[in-house]
Protein backbone atom coordinates (compact mmCIF):
# COMPACT_ATOMS: atom_id res chain seq x y z
CA UNK A 1 0.00 0.00 0.00
CA UNK A 2 1.00 3.43 -0.63
CA UNK A 3 1.40 6.18 1.73
CA UNK A 4 1.71 8.79 0.17
CA UNK A 5 1.18 10.01 -3.69
CA UNK A 6 2.27 13.08 -5.61
CA UNK A 7 -0.35 14.47 -8.64
CA UNK A 8 1.22 15.90 -11.23
CA UNK A 9 -1.77 17.37 -12.65
CA UNK A 10 -4.55 20.17 -11.76
CA UNK A 11 -8.06 20.74 -11.88
CA UNK A 12 -10.87 18.22 -11.84
CA UNK A 13 -8.97 15.51 -12.19
CA UNK A 14 -6.02 16.22 -9.61
CA UNK A 15 -9.72 16.73 -7.26
CA UNK A 16 -11.11 13.33 -8.31
CA UNK A 17 -7.54 11.91 -7.85
CA UNK A 18 -7.22 13.14 -4.46
CA UNK A 19 -11.14 11.70 -3.32
CA UNK A 20 -9.99 8.12 -4.15
CA UNK A 21 -6.80 8.66 -2.37
CA UNK A 22 -8.67 9.34 0.69
CA UNK A 23 -11.14 6.51 0.38
CA UNK A 24 -7.66 3.96 0.69
CA UNK A 25 -6.29 6.00 3.40
CA UNK A 26 -3.57 7.37 1.56
CA UNK A 27 -2.23 10.98 1.77
CA UNK A 28 -1.38 13.13 -1.23
CA UNK A 29 0.59 15.94 -2.48
CA UNK A 30 -0.18 18.27 -4.79
CA UNK A 31 2.19 19.52 -7.18
CA UNK A 32 0.95 23.10 -8.25
CA UNK A 33 1.84 25.98 -10.33
CA UNK A 34 2.05 29.46 -9.10
CA UNK A 35 -1.21 29.92 -11.08
CA UNK A 36 -2.95 26.92 -9.41
CA UNK A 37 -2.72 28.45 -5.82
CA UNK A 38 -6.11 29.43 -4.83
CA UNK A 39 -7.69 25.92 -6.89
CA UNK A 40 -9.85 23.64 -4.78
CA UNK A 41 -7.12 20.78 -5.13
CA UNK A 42 -4.76 23.10 -3.30
CA UNK A 43 -6.99 23.65 -0.89
CA UNK A 44 -8.07 19.85 -0.42
CA UNK A 45 -4.52 18.12 -0.53
CA UNK A 46 -2.52 16.74 2.19
CA UNK A 47 0.21 18.87 1.48
CA UNK A 48 1.02 21.13 -1.72
CA UNK A 49 4.46 22.40 -3.12
CA UNK A 50 4.88 24.73 -5.75
CA UNK A 51 6.91 23.13 -8.76
CA UNK A 52 6.96 26.47 -10.52
CA UNK A 53 5.25 29.35 -12.80
CA UNK A 54 1.87 29.37 -15.05
CA UNK A 55 3.18 28.27 -17.96
CA UNK A 56 3.54 24.93 -18.23
CA UNK A 57 6.83 23.95 -19.52
CA UNK A 58 8.02 25.38 -16.15
CA UNK A 59 5.70 23.30 -13.67
CA UNK A 60 3.54 20.37 -14.91
CA UNK A 61 5.63 19.40 -17.81
CA UNK A 62 9.25 20.30 -15.84
CA UNK A 63 10.24 16.64 -14.89
CA UNK A 64 13.18 17.64 -12.68
CA UNK A 65 10.85 20.04 -10.61
CA UNK A 66 8.55 17.67 -10.30
CA UNK A 67 11.20 14.28 -9.57
CA UNK A 68 12.38 17.03 -6.91
CA UNK A 69 8.63 17.90 -5.30
CA UNK A 70 8.77 13.81 -5.29
CA UNK A 71 12.20 13.68 -2.84
CA UNK A 72 11.23 16.25 -1.06
CA UNK A 73 7.90 15.06 0.24
CA UNK A 74 9.33 11.95 0.38
CA UNK A 75 6.63 10.50 -1.54
CA UNK A 76 5.99 6.37 -2.96
CA UNK A 77 4.55 7.10 -6.27
CA UNK A 78 3.06 9.86 -8.93
CA UNK A 79 -0.34 9.84 -9.97
CA UNK A 80 0.13 11.92 -13.56
CA UNK A 81 -3.82 12.54 -14.40
CA UNK A 82 -4.26 12.96 -18.34
CA UNK A 83 -2.58 15.30 -20.32
CA UNK A 84 0.50 16.91 -19.41
CA UNK A 85 3.08 13.77 -18.49
CA UNK A 86 0.58 11.35 -18.33
CA UNK A 87 1.98 9.53 -21.45
CA UNK A 88 5.31 10.93 -21.77
CA UNK A 89 7.91 7.84 -22.15
CA UNK A 90 11.40 9.81 -21.23
CA UNK A 91 9.06 10.75 -17.20
CA UNK A 92 8.38 6.72 -16.88
CA UNK A 93 11.35 5.90 -17.96
CA UNK A 94 12.97 8.36 -15.64
CA UNK A 95 10.41 6.93 -12.54
CA UNK A 96 11.19 3.61 -13.24
CA UNK A 97 15.19 3.56 -12.78
CA UNK A 98 14.53 6.08 -10.12
CA UNK A 99 12.31 3.45 -8.21
CA UNK A 100 9.45 5.79 -8.14
CA UNK A 101 6.15 4.02 -8.82
CA UNK A 102 4.17 5.69 -11.61
CA UNK A 103 0.35 5.05 -11.61
CA UNK A 104 -0.36 4.31 -15.35
CA UNK A 105 1.25 1.67 -17.53
CA UNK A 106 5.13 0.66 -18.17
CA UNK A 107 7.66 2.13 -20.04
CA UNK A 108 7.30 -0.43 -22.81
CA UNK A 109 3.03 -0.49 -23.07
CA UNK A 110 3.51 3.10 -23.38
CA UNK A 111 6.38 2.83 -26.19
CA UNK A 112 4.24 0.53 -27.99
CA UNK A 113 1.12 2.29 -27.79
CA UNK A 114 2.25 5.89 -27.78
CA UNK A 115 3.62 5.92 -31.29
CA UNK A 116 0.51 5.83 -33.32
CA UNK A 117 1.74 4.22 -36.57
CA UNK A 118 3.75 1.77 -34.35
CA UNK A 119 0.46 0.96 -32.01
CA UNK A 120 -1.38 0.52 -35.73
CA UNK A 121 1.33 -1.77 -37.27
CA UNK A 122 1.12 -3.74 -33.42
CA UNK A 123 -2.75 -4.53 -34.07
CA UNK A 124 -2.62 -5.47 -37.30
CA UNK A 125 -0.68 -8.09 -36.34
CA UNK A 126 -3.18 -9.37 -33.77
CA UNK A 127 -5.83 -9.78 -36.51
CA UNK A 128 -7.37 -5.95 -35.40
CA UNK A 129 -8.77 -4.15 -38.59
CA UNK A 130 -6.97 -0.88 -39.00
CA UNK A 131 -7.90 1.77 -42.48
CA UNK A 132 -5.90 1.33 -45.24
CA UNK A 133 -3.33 3.48 -45.28
CA UNK A 134 0.71 3.69 -44.86
CA UNK A 135 3.11 0.72 -43.67
CA UNK A 136 4.84 2.98 -41.47
CA UNK A 137 5.71 6.47 -40.96
CA UNK A 138 5.65 8.92 -44.03
CA UNK A 139 9.10 9.42 -45.78
CA UNK A 140 8.27 12.70 -47.39
CA UNK A 141 4.81 14.10 -49.31
CA UNK A 142 5.35 12.55 -52.24
CA UNK A 143 5.28 9.00 -50.51
CA UNK A 144 1.72 10.62 -48.91
CA UNK A 145 0.51 11.12 -52.76
CA UNK A 146 1.49 7.43 -53.59
CA UNK A 147 -0.55 5.99 -50.82
CA UNK A 148 -3.18 8.52 -50.70
CA UNK A 149 -3.90 7.56 -54.86
CA UNK A 150 -4.01 4.14 -54.03
CA UNK A 151 -6.30 3.92 -51.37
CA UNK A 152 -8.79 7.03 -52.92
CA UNK A 153 -9.07 10.47 -51.11
CA UNK A 154 -10.06 11.38 -48.74
CA UNK A 155 -7.35 10.48 -46.10
CA UNK A 156 -5.84 11.76 -43.23
CA UNK A 157 -2.22 12.88 -42.43
CA UNK A 158 -1.90 12.03 -38.38
CA UNK A 159 1.18 12.70 -35.98
CA UNK A 160 2.46 9.86 -34.92
CA UNK A 161 3.38 10.46 -31.59
CA UNK A 162 -0.08 13.02 -31.27
CA UNK A 163 -2.97 13.14 -29.14
CA UNK A 164 -5.70 15.89 -28.56
CA UNK A 165 -6.88 16.61 -32.26
CA UNK A 166 -3.42 18.30 -33.09
CA UNK A 167 -1.21 17.33 -35.98
CA UNK A 168 -3.69 16.01 -37.83
CA UNK A 169 -4.99 17.26 -41.14
CA UNK A 170 -8.04 15.74 -43.77
CA UNK A 171 -7.09 15.59 -47.31
CA UNK A 172 -9.35 14.99 -50.34
CA UNK A 173 -7.29 15.99 -53.29
CA UNK A 174 -3.85 15.85 -54.39
CA UNK A 175 -3.29 19.46 -54.63
CA UNK A 176 -3.83 19.79 -51.06
CA UNK A 177 -1.14 16.90 -49.75
CA UNK A 178 1.72 19.04 -49.50
CA UNK A 179 0.86 21.70 -47.86
CA UNK A 180 -1.30 19.93 -45.16
CA UNK A 181 1.64 17.65 -44.92
CA UNK A 182 4.37 20.11 -44.31
CA UNK A 183 1.42 22.05 -41.69
CA UNK A 184 0.98 18.70 -39.79
CA UNK A 185 4.72 17.70 -39.44
CA UNK A 186 5.70 21.59 -38.03
CA UNK A 187 2.27 20.96 -35.36
CA UNK A 188 3.82 17.59 -34.25
CA UNK A 189 7.06 18.52 -33.99
CA UNK A 190 5.99 22.09 -31.83
CA UNK A 191 3.10 19.79 -29.60
CA UNK A 192 5.37 16.40 -29.44
CA UNK A 193 8.61 17.19 -30.34
CA UNK A 194 8.34 14.49 -33.07
CA UNK A 195 7.57 15.57 -36.11
CA UNK A 196 7.26 11.85 -38.05
CA UNK A 197 3.75 10.78 -39.32
CA UNK A 198 1.45 8.54 -41.15
CA UNK A 199 -1.70 8.27 -43.43
CA UNK A 200 -4.97 6.67 -43.43
CA UNK A 201 -8.24 6.84 -45.23
CA UNK A 202 -10.81 8.78 -43.76
CA UNK A 203 -14.15 7.82 -43.60
CA UNK A 204 -17.16 10.20 -43.90
CA UNK A 205 -19.68 10.78 -40.73
CA UNK A 206 -18.13 7.45 -38.70
CA UNK A 207 -18.95 6.88 -35.18
CA UNK A 208 -16.19 7.35 -32.35
CA UNK A 209 -16.08 4.75 -29.96
CA UNK A 210 -13.96 3.34 -27.37
CA UNK A 211 -13.51 0.74 -25.28
CA UNK A 212 -12.79 1.04 -21.25
CA UNK A 213 -10.67 -1.73 -20.45
CA UNK A 214 -8.14 -2.35 -16.97
CA UNK A 215 -5.08 -4.73 -17.02
CA UNK A 216 -2.98 -6.24 -13.88
CA UNK A 217 0.18 -7.64 -13.38
CA UNK A 218 -1.55 -11.15 -13.11
CA UNK A 219 -2.24 -11.23 -16.92
CA UNK A 220 -5.90 -10.63 -15.70
CA UNK A 221 -8.09 -8.33 -17.86
CA UNK A 222 -11.74 -6.64 -17.36
CA UNK A 223 -13.70 -4.70 -20.03
CA UNK A 224 -16.05 -2.09 -18.68
CA UNK A 225 -17.57 -1.84 -22.09
CA UNK A 226 -17.81 1.47 -24.22
CA UNK A 227 -18.42 4.98 -24.40
CA UNK A 228 -19.37 6.91 -27.76
CA UNK A 229 -17.17 9.67 -28.21
CA UNK A 230 -18.54 11.00 -31.30
CA UNK A 231 -19.45 14.46 -30.29
CA UNK A 232 -16.48 16.45 -31.19
CA UNK A 233 -14.68 19.41 -32.84
CA UNK A 234 -11.70 19.58 -34.11
CA UNK A 235 -11.22 16.34 -32.34
CA UNK A 236 -12.01 17.12 -29.42
CA UNK A 237 -14.44 15.39 -27.48
CA UNK A 238 -17.34 17.92 -26.24
CA UNK A 239 -20.40 15.27 -24.72
CA UNK A 240 -20.12 11.21 -24.37
CA UNK A 241 -22.30 8.72 -23.48
CA UNK A 242 -22.29 4.88 -22.23
CA UNK A 243 -23.42 2.60 -23.44
CA UNK A 244 -23.13 3.88 -27.43
CA UNK A 245 -27.08 4.19 -28.48
CA UNK A 246 -28.20 2.37 -31.93
CA UNK A 247 -25.62 -0.36 -31.39
CA UNK A 248 -26.87 -4.09 -30.33
CA UNK A 249 -25.37 -6.22 -27.89
CA UNK A 250 -23.84 -8.65 -30.71
CA UNK A 251 -21.53 -5.61 -31.62
CA UNK A 252 -20.73 -4.83 -28.45
CA UNK A 253 -19.41 -7.79 -27.62
CA UNK A 254 -17.40 -7.96 -30.87
CA UNK A 255 -15.59 -4.44 -29.59
CA UNK A 256 -15.03 -5.83 -26.41
CA UNK A 257 -13.36 -8.42 -27.87
CA UNK A 258 -10.98 -6.59 -30.12
CA UNK A 259 -9.91 -4.25 -27.19
CA UNK A 260 -8.84 -6.96 -25.20
CA UNK A 261 -7.02 -8.50 -28.07
CA UNK A 262 -5.25 -5.03 -28.13
CA UNK A 263 -4.27 -5.30 -24.43
CA UNK A 264 -3.29 -8.93 -24.36
CA UNK A 265 -1.38 -8.51 -27.32
CA UNK A 266 0.99 -6.06 -25.47
CA UNK A 267 0.63 -7.27 -21.99
CA UNK A 268 -0.76 -4.08 -20.90
CA UNK A 269 -1.17 -3.25 -17.09
CA UNK A 270 -3.09 -0.40 -15.64
CA UNK A 271 -5.99 1.64 -17.28
CA UNK A 272 -6.18 1.96 -21.03
CA UNK A 273 -8.29 3.09 -23.44
CA UNK A 274 -8.82 0.96 -27.17
CA UNK A 275 -10.72 3.86 -29.53
CA UNK A 276 -12.41 2.54 -32.93
CA UNK A 277 -13.90 4.12 -35.56
CA UNK A 278 -16.98 2.60 -36.71
CA UNK A 279 -18.48 3.16 -40.56
CA UNK A 280 -21.92 2.98 -41.23
CA UNK A 281 -22.01 -0.84 -42.16
CA UNK A 282 -20.84 -1.34 -38.53
CA UNK A 283 -17.33 -2.28 -39.33
CA UNK A 284 -15.00 -1.18 -36.95
CA UNK A 285 -11.05 0.07 -36.90
CA UNK A 286 -8.52 0.28 -34.44
CA UNK A 287 -7.77 4.26 -34.14
CA UNK A 288 -5.56 4.43 -30.88
CA UNK A 289 -5.13 3.06 -27.41
CA UNK A 290 -4.61 5.78 -25.28
CA UNK A 291 -2.27 4.49 -22.11
CA UNK A 292 -3.72 6.72 -19.40
CA UNK A 293 -7.54 7.67 -17.49
CA UNK A 294 -9.81 9.08 -19.92
CA UNK A 295 -11.92 12.41 -19.47
CA UNK A 296 -14.66 10.92 -19.38
CA UNK A 297 -13.97 8.28 -17.23
CA UNK A 298 -16.84 8.89 -14.72
CA UNK A 299 -19.74 8.15 -17.16
CA UNK A 300 -18.25 4.07 -17.06
CA UNK A 301 -18.01 4.47 -13.61
CA UNK A 302 -21.64 4.88 -13.28
CA UNK A 303 -22.97 2.49 -15.85
CA UNK A 304 -21.11 -0.24 -14.29
CA UNK A 305 -20.95 0.63 -10.28
CA UNK A 306 -16.58 0.85 -10.34
CA UNK A 307 -14.38 3.25 -9.10
CA UNK A 308 -11.74 2.97 -12.30
CA UNK A 309 -9.33 5.65 -10.33
CA UNK A 310 -9.37 3.34 -7.51
CA UNK A 311 -8.76 0.16 -9.45
CA UNK A 312 -5.98 2.06 -11.18
CA UNK A 313 -3.94 2.88 -7.70
CA UNK A 314 -4.33 -0.93 -6.64
CA UNK A 315 -2.67 -1.97 -10.49
CA UNK A 316 -0.05 0.40 -9.50
CA UNK A 317 0.32 -0.97 -6.14
CA UNK A 318 0.91 -4.68 -7.39
CA UNK A 319 -2.32 -5.71 -6.69
CA UNK A 320 -4.77 -7.82 -8.36
CA UNK A 321 -7.99 -6.35 -10.30
CA UNK A 322 -10.56 -6.40 -7.47
CA UNK A 323 -13.42 -7.38 -9.93
CA UNK A 324 -13.94 -10.18 -12.37
CA UNK A 325 -15.16 -9.70 -15.81
CA UNK A 326 -18.34 -11.69 -14.44
CA UNK A 327 -18.75 -9.14 -12.06
CA UNK A 328 -19.41 -6.48 -14.87
CA UNK A 329 -22.98 -5.48 -16.21
CA UNK A 330 -24.30 -2.42 -17.94
CA UNK A 331 -27.05 -0.54 -16.00
CA UNK A 332 -28.74 2.34 -16.86
CA UNK A 333 -27.27 5.35 -19.36
CA UNK A 334 -24.80 7.98 -18.47
CA UNK A 335 -23.37 10.99 -20.68
CA UNK A 336 -21.20 14.12 -19.41
CA UNK A 337 -20.91 17.36 -21.34
CA UNK A 338 -17.43 19.12 -20.83
CA UNK A 339 -17.99 22.64 -20.06
CA UNK A 340 -15.14 24.62 -21.15
CA UNK A 341 -14.48 28.36 -20.58
CA UNK A 342 -15.21 29.20 -24.24
CA UNK A 343 -16.90 31.53 -26.64
CA UNK A 344 -19.56 29.64 -28.64
CA UNK A 345 -20.41 32.83 -30.31
CA UNK A 346 -16.82 33.71 -31.40
CA UNK A 347 -15.08 30.37 -32.72
CA UNK A 348 -14.55 28.77 -29.40
CA UNK A 349 -12.15 31.24 -28.29
CA UNK A 350 -11.41 30.59 -24.95
CA UNK A 351 -12.21 32.98 -21.82
CA UNK A 352 -10.03 33.02 -19.31
CA UNK A 353 -11.28 35.37 -16.49
CA UNK A 354 -12.71 35.84 -12.56
CA UNK A 355 -15.77 33.67 -12.10
CA UNK A 356 -18.17 36.16 -10.31
CA UNK A 357 -21.35 33.93 -9.72
CA UNK A 358 -21.41 30.22 -9.52
CA UNK A 359 -24.30 27.83 -9.06
CA UNK A 360 -23.39 24.12 -8.75
CA UNK A 361 -26.65 21.98 -10.81
CA UNK A 362 -27.53 18.75 -8.79
CA UNK A 363 -30.47 16.60 -8.17
CA UNK A 364 -31.48 12.80 -8.95
CA UNK A 365 -28.72 11.30 -11.30
CA UNK A 366 -26.01 14.56 -11.49
CA UNK A 367 -22.74 14.17 -11.14
CA UNK A 368 -20.83 17.40 -11.11
CA UNK A 369 -16.31 16.82 -11.30
CA UNK A 370 -14.96 20.08 -10.99
CA UNK A 371 -12.50 22.03 -9.26
CA UNK A 372 -13.71 25.83 -9.81
CA UNK A 373 -15.46 27.86 -7.10
CA UNK A 374 -17.25 31.66 -6.80
CA UNK A 375 -13.96 33.91 -7.43
CA UNK A 376 -12.16 31.57 -8.55
CA UNK A 377 -10.02 33.14 -11.20
CA UNK A 378 -9.51 30.69 -14.40
CA UNK A 379 -5.94 30.62 -15.44
CA UNK A 380 -4.94 31.31 -19.36
CA UNK A 381 -2.00 28.98 -19.01
CA UNK A 382 -4.09 25.87 -19.58
CA UNK A 383 -6.63 23.45 -20.98
CA UNK A 384 -10.10 25.22 -20.68
CA UNK A 385 -12.30 22.35 -18.73
CA UNK A 386 -13.85 23.95 -16.01
CA UNK A 387 -16.24 21.32 -15.41
CA UNK A 388 -17.61 17.64 -16.17
CA UNK A 389 -21.49 17.78 -15.81
CA UNK A 390 -22.38 13.72 -15.78
CA UNK A 391 -26.27 12.65 -15.72
CA UNK A 392 -27.39 9.25 -15.31
CA UNK A 393 -30.46 7.91 -16.14
CA UNK A 394 -32.48 4.14 -15.89
CA UNK A 395 -32.60 4.66 -19.68
CA UNK A 396 -31.29 7.06 -22.50
CA UNK A 397 -34.45 9.45 -22.05
CA UNK A 398 -34.15 9.58 -18.62
CA UNK A 399 -30.68 10.70 -19.03
CA UNK A 400 -31.54 13.50 -21.63
CA UNK A 401 -33.85 14.52 -19.10
CA UNK A 402 -31.40 15.27 -16.39
CA UNK A 403 -28.68 16.93 -18.41
CA UNK A 404 -31.25 19.49 -20.08
CA UNK A 405 -32.50 20.03 -16.28
CA UNK A 406 -28.96 20.51 -15.02
CA UNK A 407 -28.00 22.88 -17.87
CA UNK A 408 -30.65 25.06 -16.98
CA UNK A 409 -29.55 25.14 -13.29
CA UNK A 410 -25.80 25.41 -13.71
CA UNK A 411 -24.69 29.11 -14.07
CA UNK A 412 -21.35 30.17 -14.44
CA UNK A 413 -21.11 34.05 -14.75
CA UNK A 414 -17.34 36.01 -15.37
CA UNK A 415 -17.00 34.48 -18.25
CA UNK A 416 -18.06 32.66 -21.09
CA UNK A 417 -19.01 28.52 -21.54
CA UNK A 418 -19.99 25.84 -23.49
CA UNK A 419 -23.45 26.05 -21.97
CA UNK A 420 -25.57 27.73 -24.11
CA UNK A 421 -24.49 25.76 -27.05
CA UNK A 422 -25.03 22.48 -24.91
CA UNK A 423 -28.81 23.45 -24.14
CA UNK A 424 -28.84 23.41 -27.95
CA UNK A 425 -27.32 20.26 -28.90
CA UNK A 426 -29.44 18.67 -26.47
CA UNK A 427 -32.24 19.80 -28.36
CA UNK A 428 -31.64 18.73 -31.44
CA UNK A 429 -34.03 15.78 -32.90
CA UNK A 430 -31.45 14.02 -34.45
CA UNK A 431 -29.79 13.73 -31.50
CA UNK A 432 -32.56 12.81 -29.17
CA UNK A 433 -32.35 10.13 -31.31
CA UNK A 434 -29.08 9.31 -31.00
CA UNK A 435 -28.16 9.51 -34.68
CA UNK A 436 -25.32 11.48 -34.62
CA UNK A 437 -21.88 11.29 -35.75
CA UNK A 438 -18.22 12.57 -35.88
CA UNK A 439 -18.75 16.18 -37.71
CA UNK A 440 -22.49 16.41 -36.49
CA UNK A 441 -20.99 19.42 -34.58
CA UNK A 442 -19.06 21.15 -37.50
CA UNK A 443 -22.67 20.08 -39.23
CA UNK A 444 -24.74 22.29 -36.90
CA UNK A 445 -22.60 25.04 -36.73
CA UNK A 446 -22.52 25.36 -40.68
CA UNK A 447 -26.14 25.40 -40.66
CA UNK A 448 -26.33 28.06 -37.69
CA UNK A 449 -24.33 30.35 -40.13
CA UNK A 450 -26.62 29.87 -42.87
Amino acid sequence: MFNKILIANRGEIALRIIRACRELGIRTVIAHSSADRDSLPVQYADERICIGPGESIESYLNIPHILSAVEATDADAVHPGYGFLAESLPFVEVCETSHIAFVGPSSENIQLMGDKSLARETVKKNRVPVLPGSDGLLKNPEEAKKIAKKIKYPVIVKASGGGGGRGMKVVRTEDEMESAYLACQEEARLAFDNPNLYLEKFLERPRHIEVQILGDNFGNYLCLWERDCSLQRRHQKLIEESPAPLISQRFRRKLAKLAIRVAKAVNYTSVGTIEFLVDSNFSPYFMEMNTRIQVEHPITELVTNTDIIREQIRIAEGERLSLRQKDISLSGVAMECRINAEDTENNFLPSPGKITRYIAPGGPGIRLDTHIHQGYQVPAYYDSLLAKLISYGRNRREAIFRMQRALGEMKIEGIKTTIPFYKKIFSNPLYLQGKYYVGFIETILENNKK
